[in-house]
C-alpha cells in the first residue's frame, strides 16, 4: 500500500454516489491527495444523510450505486494510484424495522439468532419509544391499527411503521378465526383487543418522552433510533465485519476509521481482534476525544486518532492569551450566569445524569445494589451520579482487569471531586473500589464496570460539546470538540510540546481542521480566533449593535428575547460566516442558514427550549431577531458590521493559510474535509453536511486567498510525497526565534538525516495586514530572526515564494515575503 500522504473526506449520500465521487478523483489526485476517506457506505435507513444508522452491514448501499458502482470506484482509485480509508460503525446499528437483524429480534425475541447481537436488557420486553401518547390512549385515538404486512402476515401499525407480531400472538389470533378475518378494523377498534395483542409481544410501544427515564436497550448517546451492539460477541464480530474484511483482503480498502470507539465494552480487545483479522499493515484510526493531558492508550494497535486534539493544539497558536482574558472578563460582567465555566460545566453534567440519562444511571444503581446490598440505595445513586459528573476524561478502559496506574490517577481525581458533593463518603469509596476491580462483591462486578464506562463517555460528550458549548459563548472559536474553551492558551511553546508528544505517540494520526462533526468550518474558526486580539473593538461595537437592533428584540414576561448571552452568540456566529462582500442577492440563503443554526444552538443549550420540549414561541422570537439582522431592511447595520469585520476577515485569511501549512507539515497525516481545500465557513451539522459542490472544483474560484490556500496545499503535498519518510519519521524541532516580534512567529523544522524542512509562519497580525495583502511590512518585524540549523545542503529553497536562504540566523522580514514560508533543503 502506498503511504497515506493526505486524506480527503467525502460524505457519501445526499446525492453523492460512487459515480459522482469517481469523477472528482483526477482533481483530487492533482491536488496531492493519496487516499479518499469515506463516510460509512453500508446500507443505512432510507433517506439517511450520514450513513451511521446502518441497517445492513453485509451490503453496500444501493442508493450509492451498490457493489458494482463501488467496484468501479475502487478500480478508478487504483488506476490513479490512490487508496481508500473506510469509516465503519462497530458501536451501534439502526433500531429500525428496515434492519433485518433488529426485525428478527422484535419478531422472535430471545429466540432470534440475532438476539445476542444487540445490547438489550432481557428482563423485560424491548421498549420502543415511538408513541406520542401512552399505548391505550393512542389505541383509543385510532392511531394504532391491525394490518397485514407485505407478506400477508398481521402486524400492528403506528404511523408508517408496521411492527411484527410474534408466533404465539399469531396463534392466539388464529383462535379468533373469522372475527379477525372478517373485519380487522373492527377488532382493532376495541382497545382491550389491541392491549391484549400488544402484551403478547417481545416488545412494548411506549411514549418517546419516556426514553430518558427508561429504555431496555443501550442507545447511542440520546438517539433512541440507534441501538447499541455487542461487538464483543465473537459471532457478531464476524458477522458484522465479514464484508469489511472481504474489501480489505481484495485490496479495495486500505485503512479503517472506527467510529465512537468509547462506546464499546472493551475497546482494547476489539482493536486486537480487528488487528488480527486485517493484518499488521492496515492502518486503523479511532474516533477518540482526548481530554487535556490525556494520552491515547499505548496498548491500542492503532495509527492514531481522527484529529480533534490537533484542532485544539492549533487554537493555542491563534488565541491571544491576554486578549482571551480580556474578552472573558467582559463576557463575565455582561453574562454573570456564565462567569464560572467550571460551575457551568458541572451544571450541564448534573442535568445529563438526572434528566437526559436518568434511565441509564438508574440501571447502574440497580446493578450496584446487587453488588453492595448492605449500602442504602440513595447513597449508591448519589455516589454514582457524582462520579459521573466528576469524571475528567471520557472513560477508562480496564473494565475486566485492575486499572492501570494512569487510570487510577484519573479515578482518584474523579473521586476527590465527587467527595465534595456526596453525603455518604463510605458509599462513594465502595463504588470507587469496585471500579478499581479491587473490592469483593456478592456478584461479578464486570457488568457495572463496563456500563459505567459506556455511560461516562456519552455524559461527557453531551454535557460538554452539546450543552455547555452552546451556553458558554465567550469565544466561539474555542468551543470545538476536544477543547476546553475557558482554558488559558499555551502559546507557541505549548504547541511545540504537543507536536513533539504527537510525534512520539501517533506520528501517523489524522490531522484535521474541519470534519463532519466540528462546530465550525476551519475558515470560520480561523476568523473568530482574531476576536481574542480585537476584544476592544468587539466591546466597543457591541452596545452600538444592540441599540441599532433593539427593535428586533421581543419583550416577554420572562425577559427580553434574545437575552444578552444569545445576542452575543449570534453576533459572533455572524462574524464567522458573513461574506467579505455582502451581496443582497445572497441574503435569503444566509438568513436560512443563520436561523437554522440559531434554533439548533438554542435547543442544544437546553436553557429556554430543547429538543424534547421545544418552546416554539421563544424560538420564533429568536429567529425573528436573527432573520432581521441579515435582512435587506437592515442594510445600515449590515454595512457597518461588514466594515467592522474587515480586519477580522483579513486576520482570518492569514490564520487559514497558517493552519493549512501547519497541518501539512506537523506530525500526522493531513486531512481535508470535502470542499474545505477552498474556504469553509460552515457551521455545525447539518450546515457542514450540505452537499459538496463537487461538480464545481474550488480551483476555479478566483478569490486570492482560495488560490493561495490551494497553492500551499499543492506545493506542501508535493513536498510530502517526495519526502514521505521525513514527514512520517523525521524529528519535530522547535526553532529559536529572537527579536522584538519573537512571540508572533511560529518556526519549526522537520528533520531526518540530511533532509530538512523548515516552516515559518506569522501569528496574531490583527490590524497589521490588509484584506488583499496578507504580509506585514518588512519594518514590522524589526530585528526578529529565526535560527535555522545547518544541514548538508546549507541552501534552502522556499517552495511558496521560490526564494532561497542560507542556514543560520535569517531575518523574518526576509523570509516572510509571502504570507507563510516552507523551506526545504532538497531540490
Amino acid at each position: 500500500m502506498a503511504p497515506i500522504a493526505a486524506s480527503y473526506r467525502i460524505q457519501f449520500r445526499s446525492g453523492m454516489t460512487f459515480d459522482r465521487a469517481a469523477r472528482q478523483l483526477p482533481y483530487l489526485q492533482n491536488l496531492g491527495i493519496s487516499h479518499i476517506y469515506a463516510s460509512p457506505i453500508f446500507t443505512a435507513t432510507q433517506g439517511s444523510t450520514h450513513g451511521y444508522d446502518v441497517t445492513n452491514v453485509t451490503e453496500i448501499d444501493p442508493s450509492l450505486g451498490g457493489r458494482a458502482a463501488f467496484n468501479d470506484f475502487s478500480r478508478r482509485l487504483q488506476d490513479l494510484g490512490m487508496g481508500l480509508i473506510l469509516d465503519i460503525v462497530p458501536n451501534h446499528m439502526a433500531a429500525s424495522l428496515e434492519n433485518p437483524w433488529w426485525h428478527s429480534v422484535l419478531n422472535e425475541g430471545k429466540d432470534s439468532r440475532y438476539a445476542s447481537f444487540f445490547d438489550i436488557d432481557w428482563s423485560e420486553p424491548i421498549t420502543l419509544p415511538h408513541l406520542d401518547l401512552p399505548f391505550d390512549d393512542a389505541a383509543a385515538d385510532g392511531k394504532i391499527k391491525l394490518v397485514r404486512d407485505d407478506t400477508g402476515l398481521l402486524a400492528l401499525q403506528y404511523g408508517e411503521q408496521r411492527y411484527p407480531l410474534c408466533e404465539e400472538s399469531r396463534a392466539w389470533l388464529q383462535e379468533l378465526g373469522h372475527v379477525i378475518d372478517d373485519d380487522l378494523s373492527a377488532f382493532a377498534s376495541v382497545v382491550e383487543n389491541l392491549r391484549a395483542l400488544h402484551d403478547r409481544q417481545h416488545w412494548r410501544l411506549v411514549p418517546w418522552t419516556s426514553a430518558s427515564s427508561h429504555l431496555s436497550y443501550r442507545r447511542f448517546f440520546e438517539v433512541t433510533g440507534l441501538v447499541g451492539i455487542r461487538v464483543e460477541d465473537p459471532m457478531f464480530f464476524d458477522a458484522m465485519h465479514a464484508l469489511v474484511f472481504e474489501l480489505v483482503r481484495d485490496g479495495q480498502v486500505d485503512a479503517l476509521r472506527i467510529d465512537h470507539i468509547d462506546g464499546l465494552a472493551d475497546p482494547n480487545a476489539y482493536l486486537e481482534n480487528l488487528r488480527r483479522a486485517v493484518g499488521a499493515d492496515v492502518p486503523v484510526f479511532v474516533e477518540k476525544i482526548l481530554s487535556a493531558g490525556e494520552s491515547l492508550p499505548a496498548t491500542w494497535p492503532v495509527a492514531g486518532t481522527t484529529g480533534y486534539e490537533f484542532i485544539s493544539a492549533l487554537s493555542d497558536l491563534f488565541i491571544s492569551r491576554k486578549g482571551l482574558a480580556q474578552l472573558s472578563q467582559q463576557y463575565s460582567a455582561l453574562v454573570p450566569s456564565m462567569a464560572d465555566p467550571k460551575s457551568g460545566l458541572r451544571q450541564a453534567k448534573y442535568e445529563m445524569v438526572t434528566v437526559n440519562f436518568a434511565g441509564e444511571v438508574n440501571r447502574l444503581v440497580q446493578i450496584m445494589a446487587g453488588l453492595l446490598p448492605s449500602v442504602e440505595l440513595p447513597s449508591l445513586a448519589d455516589a454514582i451520579r457524582e462520579l459521573l459528573i466528576a469524571f475528567p476524561v471520557y472513560r477508562l478502559y480496564s473494565t475486566t482487569k485492575v486499572l492501570t496506574a494512569e487510570e487510577n490517577k484519573v479515578l482518584d481525581r474523579a473521586a476527590g471531586l465527587a467527595r465534595k458533593h456526596v453525603d455518604d463518603r463510605t458509599a462513594l469509596d465502595a463504588v470507587v473500589n469496585i471500579l478499581r476491580g479491587q473490592a469483593p462483591t456478592a456478584r461479578d462486578p464486570a457488568e457495572f464496570r463496563c456500563r459505567f464506562q459506556q455511560l461516562a463517555g456519552p455524559i461527557m460528550a453531551k454535557a460538554t460539546e452539546d450543552t455547555f458549548f452552546y451556553r458558554y459563548n465567550c469565544l466561539l472559536a474555542a468551543n470545538e470538540v476536544g477543547s476546553e474553551p475557558a482554558a488559558e492558551p499555551s502559546g507557541i511553546a505549548g504547541f511545540h510540546l504537543q507536536m513533539q508528544r504527537r510525534l512520539r505517540q501517533q506520528p501517523l494520526g489524522i490531522s484535521s481542521t474541519s470534519t463532519h462533526d466540528t462546530k465550525r468550518g476551519e475558515d470560520a474558526r480561523a476568523r473568530l480566533y482574531a476576536l481574542s486580539e480585537g476584544a476592544d473593538a468587539w466591546m466597543t461595537a457591541l452596545p452600538r449593535w444592540r441599540l441599532s437592533n433593539s427593535r428586533l428584540v421581543s419583550h416577554r414576561s420572562d425577559g427580553m428575547v434574545p437575552d444578552l448571552n444569545v445576542e452575543w452568540m449570534l453576533y459572533q456566529t455572524l462574524l464567522g460566516i458573513i461574506p467579505s462582500d455582502v451581496n443582497v442577492a445572497d441574503l435569503p440563503g444566509l438568513q436560512d442558514r443563520f436561523c437554522a443554526y440559531a434554533v439548533k444552538a438554542l435547543r442544544e443549550a437546553k436553557l429556554n427550549t430543547n429538543w424534547t420540549a421545544p418552546d416554539s414561541s421563544y424560538e420564533d422570537a429568536v429567529q425573528r431577531f436573527a432573520r432581521g439582522l441579515v435582512s435587506i431592511d437592515n442594510l445600515d447595520f449590515l454595512t457597518e458590521f461588514a466594515d467592522f469585520s474587515r480586519p477580522f476577515v483579513a486576520s482570518g485569511k492569514l490564520n487559514s493559510l497558517v493552519q493549512t501549512l501547519v497541518k501539512l507539515t506537523a506530525p500526522g497525516v493531513p486531512d481535508f474535509y470535502q470542499g474545505a481545500e477552498g474556504l469553509d465557513f460552515s457551521m455545525v451539522d447539518p450546515d457542514n453536511r450540505r452537499p459538496w459542490k463537487q461538480d464545481e472544483p474550488v480551483a476555479k474560484n478566483a478569490e486570492f486567498v482560495v488560490q493561495s490556500k490551494l497553492e500551499i496545499i499543492k506545493r506542501g503535498l508535493s513536498l510530502r510525497q517526495r519526502n514521505h519518510l521525513l514527514f512520517e519519521q523525521g524529528a519535530y524541532v522547535p526553532l529559536t526565534v529572537e527579536g522584538a516580534r519573537k512571540d508572533q512567529v511560529l518556526a519549526f523544522a522537520r528533520q531526518a538525516g540530511g533532509e530538512l524542512v523548515v516552516v515559518v509562519a506569522p501569528l496574531r497580525l490583527f490590524g497589521v495586514i490588509g484584506e488583499t495583502s496578507l504580509t506585514a511590512d518588512p519594518s514590522f518585524w524589526e530585528d526578529t530572526i529565526v535560527r535555522i540549523p545547518a544541514t548538508a545542503n546549507s541552501i534552502l529553497r522556499d517552495v511558496i515564494s521560490d526564494k532561497t536562504h542560507v542556514c543560520g540566523d535569517v531575518f523574518v522580514a526576509d523570509i516572510l515575503t509571502a504570507p507563510v514560508a516552507l523551506l526545504t533543503s532538497t531540490t
